[in-house]
């Protein structure tokens, strides 16, 4: 249904009326960023009640929806960012912020799991800390995008177990499968955990039933968060996609891109990297990083 569809031009004149005085109440705001986002949000909201003809039972359930979302997010589980993320908010914003660089490792969704107390470990320790899972060993290096290696760059690394579950979804404050790390001398990092396997995103609330209802899937495939950041260079936030992963066309949140989806070769027991003494099978991956320099930034 268009704005005025069926719709007489008396209400036209006052929805229209309404919008416009709602916009105009924001004008004197000294903050020029925030009456163009207001001015643009009222603009935008306003259109789609009157595309859609928002009944009030509809406003009634949405804002009981909004309320469900706010009462279970707690410091440890962000339901408004799983909404956004299977509104495809999240990836949306991803891209309107990505910096202007084909040569940059491409940037995907941040995710709810992320913990700033994140234990510091040394290039080639065993995160996994009795994680459920086959070991894994993970490792790569930093450049810039014009190749230069990146010395220092801070890396931190978060995923699920085998079960599918994150660490701060169990009971007890263990951590674990997480960590901070940095390049070394030659940009490289190499750290030891588990590989990760597909889960469900949490659908126990209001984004499950929304998901439910609208006949989706609440999956994600499997994944290793990293966020990466230097001093001079946009801060990535990525992960690494498990090749061959059913659910990799399937993404709830919309997060999959090509270059991120990487192979984890199996390899018989035996000793890894590091001299680890493995006595099942393990697999390794590698992800190589390229950082967008912000000096190379565009000069509005």
């Amino acid at each position: 249904m268009s704005d005025n569809a069926e719709v007489s031009p008396v209400n036209v004149s006052r929805e229209t009326e309404l919008t416009e005085r709602v916009v105009a109440s924001f004008a004197n705001s000294p903050n020029t960023r925030l009456r163009v986002v207001m001015s643009s949000l009222v603009r935008h909201l306003h259109g789609f009640i009157r595309e859609i003809r928002l009944s009030q039972t509809e406003w009634d359930t949405a804002i009981a929806f909004l309320t469900r979302t706010g009462h279970i997010t707690d410091e440890h589980r962000q339901e408004f960012i799983l909404l956004s993320d299977v509104l495809g908010a999240s990836m949306m914003t991803v891209a309107v912020n990505s910096p202007p660089h084909s040569e940059a490792t491409e940037s995907t969704v941040f995710g709810p799991f992320f913990v700033d107390d994140a234990p510091t470990i040394m290039n080639g320790d065993d995160i996994g800390q009795g994680m459920v899972g086959r070991p894994c060993h993970v490792r790569g290096t930093v450049r810039s995008t014009n190749g230069d290696l990146v010395a220092g760059a801070r890396v931190e690394v978060w995923a699920a177990d085998d079960d599918g579950f994150y660490d701060v979804q169990y009971e007890g404050a263990r951590l674990a499968g997480r960590a901070r790390l940095h390049t070394d001398l030659a940009g490289h990092f190499d750290y030891w955990t588990v590989q990760p396997a597909a889960y469900p995103i949490p659908h126990d609330g209001p984004v499950g039933q929304l998901l439910a209802a609208a006949g989706r899937s609440p999956m994600r495939p499997a994944h290793i968060h990293f966020m990466v950041s230097a001093p001079g260079y946009h801060t990535l936030i990525t992960h690494i996609f498990v090749e061959g992963d059913e659910w990799l066309g399937h993404d709830t949140v919309f997060g999959v891109k090509e270059s991120l989806i990487v192979p984890f070769t199996v390899h018989e027991p035996g000793t890894g990297p590091r001299g680890k003494l493995l006595r099942e099978t393990w697999s390794s991956t590698s992800f190589d990083i390229s950082l967008a320099p912000v000096s190379d930034d565009p000069v509005n």
